[in-house]
């Protein structure tokens, strides 16, 4: 049961036409959303960090910055972003081998050097204490550019937000979601756990 009940989505107008953009991501407006519109000014402002964040400008992939989230979200415990992530990295053209063996990207032959290196990152930077050093940073230059490191840390520190947030509010999980963190993740132990 979520420490705050979700709000309509109808709501608040400008929180809704907003959201719009998550019908693209995910298939529907998470309930992060609509528990965040109990102050819309909160709703708003996330929903537009996430599409700055999220803004594809090369080489940092759609689908690697939904495996990035998922990296961040497997290290915190949050399943509730754990089955988003998964979701929207299937959403957004994740290669099924990807998908299927996410849990193994340091090893599975399906993850490129460069995206080990930018997942090894996600892992590195959402652990407490923090463990981002200089053998992360000259694994990154390898591959990456500033540019491009700054777009995967936002999205890793997105996701402290979304992590906290869900596992401190026990947003209920969707269906949707729910279906995806079973299929890819569930073979690893997923469930809804306070998500219900």
């Amino acid at each position: 049961m979520p420490l705050v009940n979700p709000l309509s989505p109808e709501y608040d107008s400008e929180t809704q036409e907003l959201a719009s953009f998550f019908n693209e991501t995910l298939g529907f407006c998470p309930n992060s959303i609509l528990t965040m519109q109990h102050r819309p000014a909160i709703s708003k402002a996330f929903i537009n960090l996430n599409k700055a964040v999220m803004e594809n400008k090369g080489r940092v992939t759609s689908a690697l910055k939904r495996m990035i989230a998922w990296v961040s979200s497997n290290a915190t415990g949050c399943r509730y972003c754990q089955a988003h992530a998964i979701r929207a990295a299937e959403r957004y053209g994740a290669e099924q081998e990807q998908l299927d063996n996410i849990w193994e990207y340091r090893t599975h032959p399906a993850f490129s050097d460069a995206e080990r290196a930018a997942l090894n990152f996600s892992l590195e930077a959402s652990q407490v204490p923090n463990a981002v050093d200089e053998s992360t940073k000259a694994a990154l230059y390898k591959y990456w550019n500033e540019g491009e490191i700054v777009e995967m840390l936002g999205v890793i520190a997105l996701f402290g937000y979304l992590n906290r947030w869900n596992d401190s509010m026990g947003t209920t999980i969707e269906q949707g979601a729910v279906e995806s963190g079973e299929q890819y993740l569930g073979k690893h132990g997923w469930e809804k756990g306070k998500h219900v």
